[in-house]
């Protein structure tokens, strides 16, 4: 007859031995404790981690132990999911024998793997990047090839433009048409525009001075009298 008590005591205390920064144990009836799993550091010393929980059934081994997982760091759901189905993979695998560190190992080898899914996503994650910068400036440089659908649409858009400023430039001509008086509009605005030369002289008091140095040189200008002039002919002027 199996003594599954001493089976289950004998696995805690090597798990205890293993483990001994990461294995507590929570209760002794059910046997229950956890175990915290940390993958290898990464290539920028990133890490994953999980803790199981673990709980002993009464015929366990022969009976799956229940386990599930009570924390995590940096670890993705479908992550989590593909976790709890290696779990229950393996403890069918191993049902009859002590499975504790055989599960445990199989989440280290699957955190590990993540590790490096996460080193090669980001890797992926970069490449892809470039690539859409190097499209970028392809397409900074070469443009976008013309079609006729798209010069077509161009084209549209364009002539909208285009109506659109005229009615704008329409309408500010119209605008500034109106606003832009003619002279007979300035006249019927303003009467004093009317009278304005005539206040000005009376302002002058109706006299106007004049500067008779003007006239001084006019005496030593030699005017020719028209009788003195040997040609002068006065049947030839009343011919003409």
């Amino acid at each position: 007859m199996t003594d599954y008590s001493e089976e289950q005591r004998n696995e805690v205390e090597a798990l205890q031995s293993i483990y001994p920064d990461s294995f507590t144990v929570l209760s002794e009836k059910p046997t229950t404790f956890t175990i915290t799993v940390t993958s290898e550091a990464g290539e920028n010393d990133e890490t994953v981690q999980t803790t199981l929980k673990f709980t002993y059934r009464e015929k366990y081994p022969d009976e799956t132990p229940l386990y599930e997982i009570v924390s995590q760091e940096n670890l993705e759901d479908n992550d989590v999911t593909d976790i709890i189905k290696l779990l229950e993979q393996q403890a069918e695998e191993n049902l009859g024998m002590v499975m504790i560190f055989t599960l445990v190992s199989a989440v280290q080898e699957k955190l590990n793997e993540i590790v490096d899914q996460i080193k090669t996503r980001r890797e992926e994650e970069k490449k892809q990047k470039e690539r859409e910068a190097e499209e970028e400036e392809k397409q900074r440089f070469h443009g976008t090839p013309v079609t006729i659908e798209n010069f077509l649409n161009w084209k549209a858009k364009f002539d909208a433009e285009l109506l659109e400023i005229k009615r704008k430039k329409m309408k500010e001509d119209e605008q500034a048409g109106k606003n832009k008086l003619s002279g007979k509009q300035l006249f019927e605005m303003d009467h004093n525009l009317d009278t304005s030369d005539i206040q000005f002289l009376e302002e002058a008091g109706n006299s106007v001075e004049v500067d008779e140095s003007l006239f001084q040189e006019m005496d030593d200008l030699e005017l020719e009298d028209e009788e003195d002039d040997p040609d002068y002919n006065p049947v030839n002027l009343d011919s003409d």
